[in-house]
């Protein structure tokens, strides 16, 4: 029973489609014959899907690998002398080019604490400057006001750029970076039912800053932004996942989700008083639910309830599949005891209510054995 969506969702039908229909098409998209002009019409049909998912602009659209190029490549392009000014809830992807002495706090509810940031700091910025503010946690699903908090630095960092991962929330949520504030946003098609290794960078505005200094350098492509023949195939289908994730939106499918979560976390704490359920006070995304169990580490539960049938994650798991104490939940306050036992929980539109309350007494059960050998 697959019950870990925020790492990768399945793929959509839409989206397999459009890929095996792209498949046939032989040309390349920088060609100006017919056969290129028919892979050239998939890429653009794919960027304004892509662009009404993200409420922005088709030309601001900005084909990747996926969120983690995109990061590294604006730091790169921007030759960005402080790398990303960032929360402890940012992605790796994000907080590996972090470099400046600027730290975004975080609340006990996982919001970003704007009232303890260096004023003085925030008003030396200068546009290569970067401050990273992540739409929604995948650990914890908490999401950020993002309209306030781009108002709240334009105030008093008006020469800095904001860039957004709103990876987590893209499907899920409604982003509409058209009056956000937001200068860049990091896309990623996997997340909502695309391929994966396909992504997008959002430039608003063009991407002013990036004249002269693309992404990648070579031949053009992309605007001019990021050279390299297109990945046709993916991008279909990283279009036709977007187009059906705007649908769902629209039709009130996460509603639902949020419904099942919350019976999910209804069920687990009748049956244990000790665990904390992070960021229920919080607005959160629909489907995720991060709980701890202070002293019963979040990698024995991954495991447990992997021999039980269920795939879930640790909120702390990274790339290379080890565990340790998650730095989100320390940054929100909570000590090593709680930050090392979370486990994340997150959903999707197929997911069934049997399912769920089935998850709760495999997990409730595996707690009493816990418990029992602790004893």
């Amino acid at each position: 029973m697959y019950l870990d969506w925020n790492a990768t969702a399945p793929l959509r039908p839409e989206a397999r489609d459009a890929m095996l229909a792209a498949m046939d098409v032989v040309g390349n998209p920088s060609s100006v014959h017919r056969e290129g002009r028919a892979a050239k019409a998939i890429v653009e049909k794919a960027r304004a899907q892509v662009a009404d998912l993200v409420g922005c602009d088709r030309s601001e659209v900005v084909f990747t690998s996926g969120a983690t190029e995109a990061a590294a490549a604006v730091a790169h392009a921007l030759h960005a002398e402080f790398g990303f000014v960032s929360a402890a809830c940012e992605h790796d992807a994000v907080r590996a080019h972090k470099s400046i002495d600027l730290s975004l706090a975080l609340d006990r509810r996982g919001r970003l604490a704007l009232e303890r940031v260096d004023e003085d700091v925030l008003g030396a910025l200068t546009p290569m400057d970067i401050i990273a503010v992540q739409s929604a946690n995948s650990e914890t699903g908490i999401l950020q006001d993002i309209s306030s908090v781009c108002g709240y630095v334009k105030d008093r960092a008006p020469k800095a750029q904001i860039l957004s991962d709103v990876v987590q929330s893209c499907g899920k949520d409604v982003v509409d970076l058209s009056e956000s504030g937001v200068d860049l946003a990091l896309v990623s098609g996997h997340k909502f039912g695309g391929p994966k290794g396909c992504g997008a960078v959002i430039l608003r505005k063009g991407g002013d800053s990036f004249e002269g200094h693309p992404l990648i350098a070579g031949g053009g492509q992309e605007m001019g932004r990021r050279s390299g023949t297109e990945n046709v195939i993916g991008i279909a289908g990283f279009g036709a996942a977007a187009e059906a994730a705007q649908r769902d939106l629209a039709a009130g499918v996460w509603e639902k989700v949020a419904e099942l979560r919350n019976i999910l976390e209804t069920a687990l704490a009748s049956g244990e008083k000790e665990t904390i359920f992070v960021g229920i006070d919080a607005p959160r995304l629909p489907n995720t639910s991060c709980f701890a169990t202070p002293g019963w580490k979040g990698e024995t539960q991954v495991m447990a309830m992997d021999l039980a049938g269920f795939a879930i994650s640790a909120g702390s798991a990274c790339s290379s599949g080890k565990v340790k104490a998650s730095r989100v939940l320390r940054a929100m306050g909570y000590g090593d005891d709680v930050a090392g036992s979370a486990i994340r929980v997150s959903l999707g539109p197929t997911t069934k209510k049997d399912e769920i309350l089935r998850f709760a007494d495999a997990w409730l059960a595996a707690k009493t054995k816990f418990r029992q050998r602790a004893a």
